[in-house]
């Protein structure tokens, strides 16, 4: 059986997770979707979708979906439902789990990694956040939750953006991509967001694309060495000033990414070791990493990506001719010790 695509919905709470969630499971689209909540607020989908008197914890829905309603194990409700796919009871093509506003996304990740069973049934796709402009400035400054949302996503939809000025939407957006510049971002009015946005993102996937927006490197390239303006001297940007708004991020957000480049080459055993000393001591902290590696001894791109603790690398395709063998690192987390990272990279290079 073909593993089942799994999507994980995240955002703080009021972004609007289940607008967006309704019109996924309503609309036209031919695919049935099965979708794990994850708690139950007072805003759950069933109030408005799901007309059943039902004590079944799973529901089948009139456009084919399927709702489980689940407060246990994250990993028990997704081995029944591909147990009951497999035996036929239910019919699906892909899997949603909305979390509770104040979720960690990182321990539902990591479950399709670490566990065999759901590894064997479920391919994990992406993570979604939705970001609601009007209440993120105050939610980013005072909520972890919310910032390890941002560094966890595949894609960022901005919600509400209509109830703050075009300046405020501009200041978020730009603080958003210096907590994570391998999500894409999209405004998402009412939920209304194309599918092809949304599901087969392949996120998680292990594919020589590393989704940096190639103007973050630019500003970064000539502006001033570091990535995220630690003292602000020379970005005059907007959501760089003290304003009242808390949008002094560049000093407050502890989630930050920064960006490696080296045109030298790494030696794979050196690097290995580094890496896996990095993620022992750090990797609690460290949110998503990629990268797209030129390895001493090998004539193809060495990819690899991790969640915290959990690392991966596999072999890419061969570099091309005329391409720089260029590699470039992405390391999003809370509080990383960039210094420490970069004087250990330059050190595992040939």
């Amino acid at each position: 059986m073909a593993l089942i695509p799994a999507t994980i919905l995240t955002g703080f709470l009021g972004s609007g997770k289940t607008t967006l969630l309704k019109r996924i499971l309503t609309e036209a689209h031919g695919q049935k979707i099965a979708v794990i909540e994850n708690e139950f607020g007072e805003e759950n989908i069933d109030s408005d979708i799901l007309v059943t008197e039902s004590k079944e914890q799973i529901v089948q829905m009139s456009n084919g979906c399927v709702c489980c309603t689940i407060r246990e194990d994250l990993r028990e409700a997704l081995q029944l439902l591909a147990a009951k796919k497999r035996q036929g009871l239910l019919d699906f093509d892909r899997v949603v789990i909305e979390t509770t506003g104040l979720a960690d996304p990182g321990p539902v990740a990591q479950t399709f990694f670490m566990d065999d069973e759901i590894a064997e049934s479920y391919l994990l796709d992406s993570i979604l956040t939705l970001v609601d402009a009007k209440h993120a400035p105050q939610q980013l400054n005072d909520r972890q939750e919310a910032r390890r949302q941002v560094g966890f996503a595949d894609q960022i939809f901005i919600s509400k953006s209509d109830l703050v000025s075009a300046e405020e939407t501009d200041a978020l957006i730009h603080r958003l991509k210096h907590m994570n510049p391998r999500a894409p971002q999209q405004k998402a009015h009412f939920g209304e967001v194309p599918l092809k946005d949304i599901f087969d993102l392949r996120g998680f996937n292990l594919n020589a694309k590393l989704d940096i927006d190639p103007d973050f490197l630019k500003e970064d390239d000539h502006d001033h060495h570091h990535h995220d303006h630690e003292h602000g001297e020379h970005c005059d940007h907007p959501s760089h000033k003290h304003d009242g708004h808390g949008h002094h991020h560049h000093v407050d957000d502890d989630v930050k990414s920064f960006v490696y480049k080296a045109d030298r080459a790494f030696d794979p055993a050196k690097l290995e070791d580094f890496l896996g000393a990095i993620v022992n001591i750090y990797g609690p902290r460290m949110l998503r990493y990629k990268g797209v590696l030129n390895m001493k001894g090998t004539e193809r791109k060495v990819i690899f990506q991790g969640v915290h603790q959990l690392m991966g690398s596999d072999l890419g395709p061969e570099w091309g001719k005329d391409e720089a063998r260029q590699s470039r690192m992405v390391f999003i987390g809370i509080e990383l010790p960039r210094e420490i990272l970069e004087q250990g990279l330059e050190q595992c290079l040939v």
